[in-house]
C-alpha cells in the first residue's frame, strides 16, 4: 500500500519519476478543455474521497480536477458535516471509507491524524496539508522550478519568514533532490531541529533575510499568520524584517524567481511589486498543484516508480 504523507514516502527516485510524469502529462493536454479526461484515462473508475478540516481553494479544486482528468471521480466532504465532526474516530472513518472509495485525501491540522488514517485505511491516503508538512504543494513548487529551466541538483532556494510546514517539506525535498535551502526566520519562529535534519545536511537557518537571499536561484515565502494562529500582532512585528520586497529580490541572482503557495497577504510577507512582478511564478505554481497531484495519485496506485 502506497501512502503519500511526506515526500520521503516516495523517496528521491519516486519524486523524480512523478515530476517527469507531470511534465509529460501537462504538455500532452495543452490547449484542451479542463474537464476533458487524459487520453489514457489511467484512473478510470476510481473514486477519491477528500476530507477537509481546514478551508481550501487550491487543494480542493486541484485534487477534484486531478482525479477527473485521470478519468475518475471524487467525493468532497467537510469534516463538520461528517460523523468525524461528531466524534467518530479517524481510525473508524478510515475503515469505513476504505470500503467505499479507492483513495483518501485529507487536509487537516494535526499530522498524527493522517498517520492514523493511513494506519487504518486499506486504500492509499494522501496528505493534503497538516501542521507538520505540505508535500503536495512542494511537488508543485519543484515542478514549477523545472519548468523555469532549472535543474534541481545544486540549486539554492531561499526561504523567508515562518519556520512552518511548508519549510519542513522544502527542506525534506532538498535532502531528497540535492539542492540547498537557506532559511531566514525570526527568533521564536524557526524550524525545529528535526525539520532541519530532513534536509540531510542541505538545509540551514540564518539570522538575516539578506544572507538567505544572497545568490539564490529561487526565493520562497508563505503567509505569516496561518489558519487558527493567535497572537497575530506580535508575530507580524517579528516577521517584518523578513518581508520580500524589490530590494531583497535584488540580492538574489538576476534571473531568480519568486514562489508563494498562496493565499498571499500583500504588504505583509511580500509586496505587490514582487508578487505581481516579472520574476514571480505564483500563478504557474498554483496551476501546477493540479498537474503534480495527478502524478501523486498515479504513484499511489503503483502506475509510476
Amino acid at each position: 500500500m502506497r501512502h503519500f504523507l511526506d515526500l520521503s514516502d516516495a523517496g528521491g527516485n519516486g519524486v523524480a519519476a512523478m515530476l517527469v510524469d507531470a511534465l509529460d502529462r501537462k504538455a500532452a493536454r495543452a490547449g484542451w478543455p479542463k474537464g476533458r479526461s487524459d487520453a489514457d484515462a489511467p484512473l478510470a473508475g476510481h473514486v477519491l474521497a477528500m476530507i477537509f478540516e481546514k478551508n481550501s481553494t487550491r487543494t480542493r479544486v486541484s485534487f477534484d480536477m486531478a482525479i477527473r482528468q485521470l478519468g475518475g471521480t471524487s467525493i468532497v466532504m467537510d469534516a463538520g458535516s461528517m460523523q468525524l465532526g461528531r466524534g467518530e474516530s479517524i481510525a473508524d472513518t478510515a475503515r469505513v471509507l476504505s470500503g467505499y472509495v479507492d483513495a483518501i485525501m485529507i487536509r487537516t491540522d494535526d499530522h498524527a491524524k493522517v498517520v492514523e488514517m493511513a494506519a487504518n485505511a486499506s486504500v492509499p491516503v494522501i496528505n493534503g496539508l497538516t501542521d507538520a508538512s505540505h508535500p503536495c504543494q512542494v511537488m508543485a513548487d519543484l515542478l514549477t522550478i523545472l519548468e523555469s529551466g532549472r535543474a534541481l541538483p545544486g540549486l539554492k532556494v531561499a526561504w523567508l519568514g515562518d519556520g512552518n510546514n511548508m519549510l519542513a517539506s522544502i527542506m525534506e525535498a532538498a535532502g531528497l533532490m540535492g539542492f540547498d535551502v537557506v532559511a531566514a526566520c525570526p527568533q521564536g519562529f524557526q524550524p525545529t531541529d528535526a525539520d532541519v535534519q530532513r534536509g540531510r545536511g542541505r538545509a540551514r537557518v540564518v539570522g538575516t533575510a539578506a544572507e538567505a537571499v544572497e545568490g539564490a536561484d529561487v526565493v520562497v515565502t508563505d503567509t505569516w499568520i496561518s489558519m487558527g494562529q493567535l497572537h497575530a500582532e506580535t508575530k507580524l512585528a517579528a516577521m517584518m524584517p523578513f518581508q520580500v520586497d524589490t530590494a531583497l529580490m535584488a540580492k538574489a541572482k538576476p534571473d531568480a524567481h519568486f514562489l508563494h503557495c498562496l493565499p498571499a497577504h500583500r504588504g505583509e510577507e511580500v509586496v505587490t511589486e514582487v508578487i505581481d512582478g516579472p520574476r514571480s511564478l505564483i500563478w504557474q505554481e498554483a496551476e501546477n498543484r493540479l498537474h503534480a497531484q495527478k502524478s501523486v495519485l498515479r504513484w499511489c496506485f503503483g502506475q509510476i516508480g
